[in-house]
Order: C-alpha cells, then sequence, then structure tokens
C-alpha cells in the first residue's frame, strides 16, 4: 500500500524546461510515439569472408564460441567501435551486482522503450533462464502498472521508465531503489538501463536485424505507453557524492564504483580520443543531446573545459536553438535533426540517414550515432546521480526569442 500511495502515475504532457518561447521548435519526448526501426540493414553485417585477422581477434575476444551475432558483425566495419562498446555491454549483462532477473527486466524494459528487436531478441531467453515466465517476459512490455509485479520490480521498471521518457529519476523511484539496493546496485541499475538506451539508439540507427533462428519479438499486442511523474526540478545536492580529491567531478563520482567505471571507460576513449569525427562535428552532437536531456554539467564541460566549444567555432547560444536557428550551412543542421531524432525516436531518420551520408562514410555515421547515443546515457546519469556544477561553470544559455 505504501507504494501505491508513494505513486499516482499520469501521462506526462510535453515539457523541457525551461522553455524556449519562439526560440525553437518543440522536441518531443522520448517515448512520445513507439519507435520503429528499419526493417532491412542500413549498414550490412560485414561477411566473414572480409574479415582481418583483426576482426577474427575481435571476435574471439567477445563472441560466445567465436559466432558473431548481426550487431557485432556490423560493429566490425568499425573495429575500434566494438572495443568502445563490447565491455560495457558484457559488464551490465554479466557481471554487475544486479541479479539476473534484475539485470533482464531493465534491459528488457529498456529494449522495449527504444523498440530494438535484436536487443529483445537476444535477452529474452536469457530473462527465461534468470526465471522469469513467458508471463512476466510479456508484462514487461506492459509496463510497472501491470498487475501482478511485485512492488520493487515495478520500481525497476518505473527507473528505465522514467529514465527513458526524463533523462531523470524521481526521489520517489529513488527512495524505493535504496530501500533494498546499496549504492553499487544503485549505479548498476541506472547504468544498465542507460547502456541498453544507448545500444537501441545505435542499432536502430544501423538497422541491426535480429539474428536468424531467434524467435522472440517486441510483443506487437501490447499498446506502447509510458506513465510516469512530470520531471522533478534539477537536484541541488548530489545523491551520490564523488569521491574526494582532484579531477572533475563526474570522475570522482563514476570513481565510486570502481568495476562499473572500469568497463565504462572505453565508451568515452573511443568518443574523445579514437573516433575520426572533427572536434567541432563531435562537440555538436554531444552539446545537442545535452540540451535535449537537459544536462547542465554535461552542457557545461563542453562549452567548457573539456569540449572547449567556442574554440572549435561553436556558438552555444546557436546550438541550444537547433537546427532551424539562422546560420548553419545544411550538413550541420542535418547533424542537429539527427541528434534530436535519437532523442525523440531512438534513431535516425531515413530522410537525415541518407543527407548525412552525402559528407559521412560508413565509420563516420556510426560514430555520430554512438557519440550522441552516448552521451545520452552519460546525461541520465549526471541528472539521476545529481552530478553539481563545478565551480564557475557556464550555465545553460536562454537563447533570443525570433
Amino acid at each position: 500500500m505504501q507504494m501505491k500511495k508513494l505513486w499516482v502515475p499520469f501521462i506526462v504532457a510535453f515539457s523541457i524546461l525551461p522553455l524556449l518561447v519562439g526560440a525553437q521548435a518543440k522536441v518531443e519526448p522520448p517515448g512520445s510515439r513507439q519507435p520503429r526501426a528499419p526493417a532491412k540493414p542500413r549498414v550490412q553485417p560485414l561477411p566473414e569472408a572480409q574479415w582481418t585477422d583483426a576482426h577474427r581477434q575481435l571476435v574471439a575476444k567477445y563472441s560466445r564460441d567465436n559466432r558473431a551475432d548481426n550487431a557485432l558483425r556490423t560493429l566490425l566495419h568499425l573495429p575500434p567501435l566494438v572495443d568502445a562498446v563490447m565491455p560495457y555491454t558484457i559488464y551490465v549483462a554479466d557481471e554487475s551486482t544486479l541479479s539476473p532477473r534484475h539485470r533482464s527486466v531493465l534491459m528488457l524494459r529498456a529494449a522495449w522503450l527504444a523498440g530494438n528487436q535484436p536487443l529483445w531478441a537476444t535477452y529474452a531467453p536469457r530473462a527465461r533462464s534468470a526465471g522469469l515466465t513467458a508471463a512476466e517476459i510479456r508484462r514487461i512490455a506492459e509496463g510497472p502498472e501491470a498487475s501482478g509485479w511485485d512492488p520493487f520490480e515495478a520500481t525497476l521498471l518505473r527507473l528505465a521508465d522514467q529514465l527513458y521518457r526524463n533523462s531523470s529519476v524521481t526521489d520517489a523511484t529513488w527512495k524505493a531503489l535504496s530501500a533494498s539496493y546499496d549504492l553499487l546496485h544503485l549505479m548498476d541499475a541506472v547504468e544498465t538501463a542507460n547502456h541498453v538506451i544507448v545500444l537501441s539508439m545505435l542499432y536502430n540507427s544501423l538497422g541491426v536485424q535480429p539474428d536468424e533462428g531467434t524467435t522472440d519479438r517486441l510483443p506487437t499486442d501490447v499498446k506502447y505507453r509510458i506513465v510516469v511523474p512530470p520531471r522533478e526540478p534539477p537536484l541541488t545536492v548530489a545523491r551520490v557524492q564523488p569521491n574526494a580529491g582532484d579531477g572533475i567531478a563526474v570522475g570522482r563520482t563514476f570513481a565510486k564504483h570502481a568495476a562499473l567505471n572500469a568497463k565504462r571507460g572505453a565508451r568515452a576513449n573511443f568518443i574523445n580520443r579514437v573516433s575520426k569525427l572533427t572536434p567541432r562535428h563531435r562537440e555538436m552532437f554531444i552539446l545537442r543531446i545535452g540540451w535535449d536531456c537537459r544536462a547542465e554539467y554535461e552542457w557545461a564541460q563542453h562549452v567548457g573545459n573539456v569540449g572547449r566549444a567556442r574554440e572549435h567555432g561553436l556558438d552555444p547560444v546557436k546550438i541550444a536553438q537547433g537546427p532551424d536557428a539562422p546560420g548553419w550551412e545544411p550538413f550541420e543542421r542535418n547533424i542537429l535533426r539527427a541528434v534530436d531524432e535519437l532523442y525523440r525516436d531512438a534513431m535516425v531518420s531515413d530522410k537525415t540517414w541518407a543527407a548525412l551520408g552525402e559528407q559521412y562514410d560508413t565509420s563516420s555515421l556510426m560514430s555520430g550515432v554512438f557519440t550522441s547515443s552516448s552521451y545520452r546515457a552519460t546525461s541520465l546519469a549526471l541528472n539521476t546521480f545529481g552530478v553539481q556544477l563545478e565551480p564557475g561553470n557556464e550555465r545553460f544559455p536562454t537563447p533570443p526569442s525570433r
């Protein structure tokens, strides 16, 4: 009964606060409609006949029985991206502090929210191995308000829903999880949902298809709906207090969970050190998703010392105004459109994908999608953990009305 008193759910009307009156078209919130991924690959899985020794080493490193699934064979087009994606994927699926059952609940709910077939096809059999029945797996698609969930597992589902829709988590949900989870479990729960959202956005945009021989698919007879409370104001006190010491708060916050942090680092390393995107385009992909997710800490770092946006010729106000702001050249408008589509639809549209492909090769397309997808997860974590701005950080701008 206590859980029901804490939760009086209602469907959220769209708001990204503060609203920009006349400054940008509204970006609908994630989950406004069910994501529909391409029915065929945009990037074909790399045939084994084209594998180099480096490809075979990656397959041996990250696959079971040296059999690469469609997702891995697609990522092989950009081998460094495999090393960016797979360590954390293995961690959240197999190595975190969460029980296999709780991992399955979070991973399947995130795959459902983002409309990703291959992830559902992969993780539904694993959920059965973890003890979930066929009825429970279907109930994951129905959501936390479906009859039959115990209160804690319903709260796990709410966690995923709030992360996906609101880019943050309510105090009530955090407190309910904290009643049973210690800090490491809490961080793992948040990052499990977050990383599956990353994978969904990436795989949807690349057109990764379910593997031959898999039979589980997203239920088609369940209405797509997300019921969450309104997004709460940004936290003014950190929920996860960073470790003492030198360095910025985000690094010291994730350092609270050493095992998670060690595997997560490969994602950021690819984006900031390995990716061949120009610094200007990289920061566009990062800043716009930070703006859409209302992650002010991320914004501040990438306008400031981490991303140094102005040094790359970027005006933060124009990033906030979005693709319809005056002055963008057409290709860069499409970068910002791609980010908004990733945020809203968990994938880049056919039209925008084609437009980006006029200048980007496959590696750059993959890098751009991964950059925004990964920083969406970072934004969700920053908001949820309550990472506070550094002294002197530049806050969100207030773009001029038109």
